[in-house]
């Protein structure tokens, strides 16, 4: 059986009210190995989508976090907070409210990053953005995963 992990990239249009289509081959992972939802949290310029249960894993060891560094309350105001629970409507979409598209930069054409416990959710231009440092530090990338054990 394949691992339940996302993985590749896809281009797609948000409707007029902000509806994401998810594709098909997202949708099979999490009907077929999770709860068939998703939690949306906003992340370094671009959504974050995960499974509900991927997610409850990262809330048990934020749940362990200082209530006063500093540091670890910024990330609980900004990353935590931001999350949204997204179900499905019958036509597989999920409503990425106003205020996600706002913070993220999307408009109408976004594309869907495969990041194995979940997926990201760009703006194309900002995602071709990045991509660019991406690529322009891709050596300096691989020596840092393979300085991790990779």
């Amino acid at each position: 059986m394949t691992k339940p992990y996302f993985r590749g990239r896809s281009i797609h249009r948000l409707d007029a009210k902000g509806r994401l289509r998810i594709p098909s081959k997202y949708r099979d992972i999490l009907k077929n190995h999770y709860t068939d939802a998703l939690v949306v949290a906003l992340l370094e310029g671009c959504l974050v989508a995960y499974p509900p249960e991927r997610w409850e894993k990262l809330e048990e060891k934020a749940e362990h976090l200082s209530d006063v560094h500093p540091k670890h309350r910024a990330f609980m105001r900004w990353f935590i907070s931001s999350a949204e629970e997204c179900e499905f409507d019958n036509k597989g979409r999920i409503l990425l409210s106003p205020f996600f598209r706002s913070k993220a930069g999307l408009d109408s054409e976004v594309i869907l990053v495969g990041v194995l416990k979940g997926f990201e959710i760009w703006d194309v231009a900002a995602w071709e953005s990045h991509d660019e440092w991406n690529r322009s530090h891709y050596q300096e990338i691989l020596e840092g995963i393979a300085a991790e054990g990779l």
